[in-house]
């Protein structure tokens, strides 16, 4: 070979070695060996601290448990600690008593305490009847028919209406006695209160029976021939309806 071509060759295999060394030098450089490493395991955030138990057997003593309506509401208030009230039971509505009397119709007064309907009798309750022959004296000594003037007036505030009265039936034979009222009105309590009847003795109407022996009501007082007369009796309640119902 000649001389000239060893040259040319061995000046190309040198220019060859050079580019190929040049071309490593760069690649090493463009490469971070930094981020071709292996990833790193996370790091995990430090576990919570774990809660103590209570060892004190008196703190033991003051807990409560918690839960989601309690845990807004304090332990205690002013050092006392709270204490679970039992709720409240709703209030009933009042029970209306049942009303199981029977009505009675055109009654009509023998005396100031007993009715007559036909053949049978009703004693009114609570009093002892005025017999229609009983005779008062008044203030001046002189004697009265009052047990015939305490029927009339009776007769004019029964007026034949219809009475209601505390029987289980309105059929019975002979005599009975049982409370009775026209409208709202107590006839035993209208009654005594006008001294037409006594009360008896112990029942809730001796109060009212006293009040009207004290201020000389019906019976405990004068003659009042002249109210007899005018067919007006004393002291009527004002709020009664007309046919006693």
């Amino acid at each position: 070979m000649p001389p000239a071509a060893i040259l040319t060759a061995v000046a190309g295999i040198g220019i060859v070695a050079g580019l190929i060394a040049a071309g490593g030098q760069r690649l090493r450089t463009a490469i971070d060996p930094e981020e071709t490493a292996a990833p790193t395991a996370l790091t995990a955030p430090p576990a919570a601290p774990v809660a103590q138990r209570i060892t004190n057997p008196e703190a033991s003593m003051n807990a409560r448990p918690v839960d989601d309506a309690s845990q807004f509401y304090p332990a205690a208030i002013d050092g006392k600690p709270l204490e679970r009230i039992a709720a409240a039971e709703p209030e009933q509505p009042a029970k209306i008593p049942e009303d199981k009397g029977v009505n009675l119709v055109r009654p009509v007064a023998e005396s100031a305490g007993v009715l007559a309907f036909g053949d049978r009798r009703l004693q009114l309750a609570d009093i002892n009847p005025t017999p229609a022959d009983k005779t008062c004296t008044d203030s001046k000594g002189r004697e009265w028919p009052c047990g015939m003037l305490a029927k009339t007036n009776v007769r004019l505030f029964l007026r034949l209406r219809t009475v209601r009265c505390d029987l289980d039936s309105a059929e019975w034979t002979g005599t009975v006695t049982a409370a009775c009222r026209i409208g709202t009105q107590d006839i035993s309590q209208w009654l005594v209160e006008n001294g037409w009847a006594e009360a008896d003795s112990g029942s809730a109407l001796a109060d009212a029976g006293e009040t009207a022996r004290r201020t000389g009501k019906g019976i405990y007082g004068d003659d009042p021939r002249s109210i007899a007369e005018t067919g007006t009796p004393e002291n009527l309640p004002s709020d009664l309806p007309p046919d006693g119902l």
